[in-house]
Order: structure tokens, then C-alpha cells, then sequence
């Protein structure tokens, strides 16, 4: 009895394509480093030629680019859907910090890759445009908290820009926290949070309600 011939493999459509190398650059990113990682890698990981690779990106940066823009959009969409979900401010913090947490426990190798060469000048731009829009996302879900009280000895003009710095106060404390939990596995996604809360809470607890420290509040310079 003969062997069934093979059945030919589905042919893929472009955003497919795109996704199935995205994939294959993801792990090879994570594995090699951005000047460690080659097209060719790539392609091997793949199963293409690097011929093809080149019919949907320009360079190894764009690849790289897009694959940072990908990882990036899903931590935002995680952030919005939780952080929204809680009903007092200390809940959508927890919230919000356990979607990002989440993310990097369920994509190891995506997280490494998003931030491992962060100071490479040629991946320095894309990952300080994905610094900057998380800064943007936290200030607007601080600034959409219904809980939040205006400091009258603040200059309402002033207000965006402390909210500004207080998520990017937040946003470098969780990424500095999730860095450090990589080297640190065997701590729970449960607790990290805890602590996580721990650092982070009191400071916004007393924004949310005015409360604050400094007699130049309402100063800018």
C-alpha cells in the first residue's frame, strides 16, 4: 500500500505571514540579542528564505520595531481592561500592575526581548516611544479616576504635567521591578504585586485625595 502523498501546506496570507516571523523574530531576539540576532536566524527559525522576509520588512530595525510596537500594544490593551475594572483607585492600581505583571510572567521571552537591548542607539528610539506611551496611558487612567481630587493650591495648568510625572514615577518603577523579578522566578506574580502596591500606593493615595507633602505644590519652578 502506497504512503499518502503530503498535503500541501495552507498558503498564508500576508498579515499571517507577518505574524509567523514576528513570532520567529521574537524568540530569536530574545535568544541572541538585537546585533547578535541575523535575518538569516530569522528566516532558519521561520522556515523561509530571507528572500521572503524582506517582501514584508525593510531591515532587521523595522522587524525589530514592529515586534516592540506588537508586545507593546498588548500590555496597553491588558492595562486598560483591568485597570477599568476596579471600583476604588487602590483596586485599578492592583489591577492595572497585575495585567502588566501577567504579560511578563506569560511572555518571558517577549519581555526580555522588548527591553534587553534598550540601550542599543539602534532600538533606543522604538523602546523610548513605548516608554513614552505608557507614561501617556497611566496619566490618562490616573487623570480618569473618579476618586482623584483637584489640590486647589495646584495651577490647574500644572495638573497634566504632575500627573505626567507621577505615572512616569510608576511606569519606572514597575518596568525596574519586572527587570528585577526576571532574575527572580520562583517569587509569585502574587506577591511581586504585593510589594509592588507597597511602593506605589501611598504616594497615590494621598494624590488621589490632595494630600500633599511639599509647600511648593503649586509652584513650577
Amino acid at each position: 500500500m502506497s504512503a499518502a502523498p503530503d498535503r500541501p501546506r495552507r498558503r498564508l496570507s500576508a498579515a499571517e505571514r507577518r505574524d509567523e516571523l514576528l513570532d520567529a523574530a521574537g524568540e530569536v531576539f530574545a535568544r541572541s540579542g538585537y546585533h547578535g540576532t541575523s535575518l538569516e536566524e530569522i528566516a532558519a527559525t521561520a522556515g523561509v528564505s530571507k528572500a521572503l522576509i524582506y517582501e514584508h520588512f525593510d531591515s532587521k530595525r523595522e522587524l525589530h520595531a514592529e515586534l516592540v510596537d506588537r508586545h507593546a500594544s498588548e500590555i496597553f490593551r491588558r492595562l486598560q481592561t483591568n485597570a477599568e475594572s476596579g471600583s476604588t483607585g487602590e483596586e485599578r492600581l492592583r489591577g492595572g500592575i497585575d495585567a502588566f505583571l501577567s504579560f511578563v510572567e506569560e511572555h518571558r521571552d517577549a519581555w526580555k526581548a522588548l527591553f534587553r537591548d534598550a540601550g542599543d542607539p539602534e532600538v533606543a528610539e522604538a523602546i523610548a516611544g513605548v516608554q513614552q506611551q505608557a507614561v501617556g496611558v497611566i496619566a490618562a487612567l490616573m487623570a480618569a479616576d473618579p476618586d482623584m481630587r483637584e489640590d486647589p493650591r495646584v495651577d490647574p495648568a500644572q495638573r497634566a504635567l504632575f500627573l505626567e510625572a507621577h505615572a512616569g514615577l510608576l511606569a519606572g518603577a514597575i518596568q525596574a521591578l519586572a527587570n528585577w523579578w526576571h532574575d527572580h522566578q520562583h517569587i509569585s506574580r502574587e506577591v511581586v504585586t504585593d510589594r509592588a502596591m507597597e511602593f506605589c500606593w501611598t504616594g497615590l493615595e494621598r494624590l488621589s485625595t490632595g494630600d500633599r507633602r511639599s509647600r511648593s505644590a503649586g509652584r513650577s519652578d
